[in-house]
C-alpha cells in the first residue's frame, strides 16, 4: 500500500512539473542571418497593464525577480536586481540591465551585461546581447510575453553561455507565472 502510495506521489509530482514546463514555450530559432535567438512565450493570466507594471515598477519586479530591485523607468535608465535579501543594489554581485527602449504596455529591450560568471572571451564581446520583450493581449485578462534575446556570439563559450540562459530564463519566467498561481 505505501508503494502505491509513493508511485501516486511521484506521478502527482511529475504531472505538476510537467504543466509548469509546459507553460513556458521554447520557440528558439536561427535568423536568416544565421545569428541564434534564444525565445520563450508565457500566457500571463493577467490584463496588459497589470502584466507590464510587473516588469515596469519595483513592487512589481520583487514579486517575482529578485528579493532587492530597483528599476529606473527611462530610456537609459536600468532594471538593478540582487537575488540575495542581505545584499544591496550597489553590491558587486548585483546584476544591472540597462533599458535600450520601450514603447509602453507593448515592448521592453534591456542590454545584457555578462557578469564574472560567464567566460571572459563571452563578457569582451557581449556588446549586442539583449533581450527584446514583448507583450501582446491574449484573449480577455491574458497577456502573451515573449523574450527574445538576440547578440549571441559564437564558439563553445558562447553555446555554454546560451544554454545557462535557456535555462535561467525559463526558471525565471516559471517564477513570473508562480505570482499568478502561488501554492
Amino acid at each position: 500500500m505505501n508503494a502505491m502510495k509513493n508511485v501516486l506521489a511521484f506521478i502527482i509530482l511529475l504531472a505538476s512539473l510537467t504543466s509548469a514546463q509546459a507553460q513556458v514555450k521554447n520557440s528558439s530559432y536561427t535568423a536568416t542571418t544565421g545569428e541564434k535567438v534564444l525565445q520563450l512565450e508565457i500566457i500571463y493570466p493577467a490584463d496588459l497593464k497589470t502584466t507590464w507594471q510587473l516588469f515596469t515598477t519595483d513592487d512589481g519586479l520583487k514579486k517575482w525577480i529578485a528579493p532587492v530591485v530597483h528599476i529606473d523607468y527611462v530610456v537609459g535608465g536600468s532594471i538593478t536586481t540582487n537575488y540575495d535579501k542581505n545584499k544591496s543594489l550597489i553590491d558587486p554581485s548585483s546584476i544591472k540591465l540597462p533599458i535600450i527602449s520601450y514603447l509602453e504596455n507593448q515592448m521592453l529591450t534591456l542590454k545584457v551585461n555578462l557578469n564574472d560568471n560567464f567566460p571572459a572571451s563571452c563578457r569582451n564581446s557581449d556588446k549586442n546581447l539583449q533581450e527584446v520583450l514583448q507583450f501582446k493581449e491574449a484573449g480577455p485578462g491574458q497577456t502573451r510575453i515573449i523574450s527574445s534575446m538576440i547578440g549571441w556570439g559564437t564558439g563553445p563559450d558562447w553555446d555554454k553561455t546560451y544554454k545557462f540562459f535557456e535555462k535561467g530564463n525559463e526558471w525565471t519566467y516559471l517564477q513570473l507565472l508562480k505570482v499568478a498561481s502561488p501554492r
